[in-house]
């Protein structure tokens, strides 16, 4: 018997996905759309090294140590509500960035934009996990996947075409301003697309747990993310060892709370573990070698902004397309899927010197194998309830993975600048054995991974 398709419902929530995922691309758009264009802004504000690595950084710190607190909310004051909160929020901050007449204001409300982005981003799973169920659930997950890391790219490229364009006389600002139109439609589609959803009124916030998971976060990610600027001195280690250690605190404070802040249950469920270590491993070698090799391209080669984004446009498109479609792979071969792409990833690294254009399509696919089925493997099997938890983990994860990849590989490149051969290959190398370890954690738990690739 054929079953019945609901063909508005379908519509409805394919509205829904497309209004999630245009959140999460605008806020991952902003962790790399400005890379290209900090050339342009230091010498608009004649700003020193330092103040351009905080115009970086102030984002990606204030990101990384509200998302935990920012998937609790959703729980709290309702989903669709922080969603919107920070979508709005988020706008405005970005009009205050295009806006802004000095160094000082630009990195204030890059900060303003980071928390809203830790506001908005979390609730987006958050909600696909509770409004989507099946084969539905299965293929937003898939798309989620693919926006999730593609943003990033997308970044390189929209940064390198506006600076490069001159809208205007405008030179570095529509790199903000470009939010503004996206976030006004979020405002008027987000109340008309996705469902009212009830907070629970039984939790509270568990205040010790943000003291404590904000705090070594902000001390493992602001040293990490200055620490080469100012010559990595001896307090910027002490900083992210006392961040370990807090982290390890609020573990153990987490498991014993009656109302955690972060249900660490959640890592109970099957893959995820597992899913989380080699997205770590992933998104630690992507940021890398997105930043080091925008770097070489424009220092290195001297090329413009709007050349060094466009490089990356075959990586983007072969990502996206790969990371949606790898669903006609055949279910039995599914497990095998994120190893390829891997693998696939390395060889694309790799070859990069040599030959520009195929090694960004190799790289591109292999990412497009890697990334969304990762993502679509490791949630699959995240009951409901935990989806808040889980969110939080992800997100979290995969923003600490990037700063300590631009971290490592900005170290190791710019340390070895005068010999540009040997830090590109360093570098390059570097992502070798990154995506190496990614594709030895896949095989810390098989059994699972083929059981959910049967399933999913």
């Amino acid at each position: 018997m054929t079953a019945v398709i609901d063909r508005p419902a379908e519509t409805r929530r394919g509205l829904m996905l497309a209004v999630l995922l245009l959140g999460q691309f605008m806020a991952l758009l902003d962790t790399s759309i400005v890379n290209v264009a900090m050339p342009a802004v230091g010498a608009g504000f004649h700003a020193s090294g330092a103040w351009l690595q905080l115009v970086v950084g102030g984002y990606l710190v204030a990101y990384a140590m509200t998302l935990i607190t920012g998937a609790r909310l959703g729980d709290l004051y309702g989903r669709r509500r922080m969603y919107l909160t920070g979508a709005i929020l988020f706008t405005l901050a970005s009009l205050g960035c295009g806006l802004a007449p000095a160094i000082l204001p630009l990195v204030l409300f890059r900060f303003v934009q980071g928390v809203a982005a830790a506001i908005m981003v979390p609730q987006i799973m958050s909600l696909i996990q509770t409004h989507f169920a099946g084969p539905a659930r299965a293929k937003a997950l898939s798309a989620y996947g693919v926006t999730l890391s593609a943003g990033q790219v997308a970044g390189l490229i929209a940064g390198g075409l506006l600076v490069g364009a001159n809208l205007f006389g405008s030179g570095w600002r529509p790199v903000f301003l470009v939010n503004v139109p996206v976030g006004l439609c979020l405002a008027i589609l987000v109340p008309r697309s996705i469902p009212e959803d009830r907070p629970s009124s039984a939790r509270r916030l568990d205040l010790t747990g943000l003291a404590l998971s904000t705090g070594a976060v902000l001390l493992m990610v602001l040293p990490a993310v200055v620490g080469h600027e100012i010559g990595w001195p001896l307090w910027t280690l002490g900083c992210i060892a006392a961040g370990v250690v807090l982290a390890v605190v609020f573990v153990r404070f987490e498991r014993r709370t009656a109302d955690p802040l972060l249900n660490l249950e959640v890592l109970r469920a099957r893959g995820l573990p597992a899913g989380l270590l080699t997205m770590v491993c992933a998104v630690l070698a992507l940021g890398g070698f997105l930043f080091a090799f925008t770097l070489h391209l424009q220092t290195e080669l001297g090329e413009s902004a709007m050349r060094a984004g466009l490089t990356w446009l075959p990586f983007a498109i072969t990502f996206g397309l790969v990371g949606y479609f790898w669903r006609i792979v055949p279910a039995r071969l599914h497990h095998l899927v994120v190893p390829t792409g891997l693998v696939l990833c390395a060889v694309g690294y790799a070859g990069v010197g040599s030959f520009r254009w195929p090694a960004m399509v190799l790289a591109g696919a292999g990412m497009g194998l890697s990334a969304s089925p990762l993502v679509t493997q490791s949630l699959v099997n995240v009951p409901l309830p935990r989806a808040a938890d889980a969110s939080g983990i992800l997100t979290t994860t995969m923003q600490l993975g990037q700063v300590a990849g631009v971290t490592i590989f900005g170290t190791v490149y710019l340390s070895t600048e005068s010999f540009p051969t040997t830090s590109r290959a360093v570098a390059l190398a570097a992502a070798i054995g990154i995506v190496a370890a990614g594709f030895l954690a896949r095989t810390v738990r098989p059994t699972a991974v083929r059981r959910r690739g049967a399933s999913s």
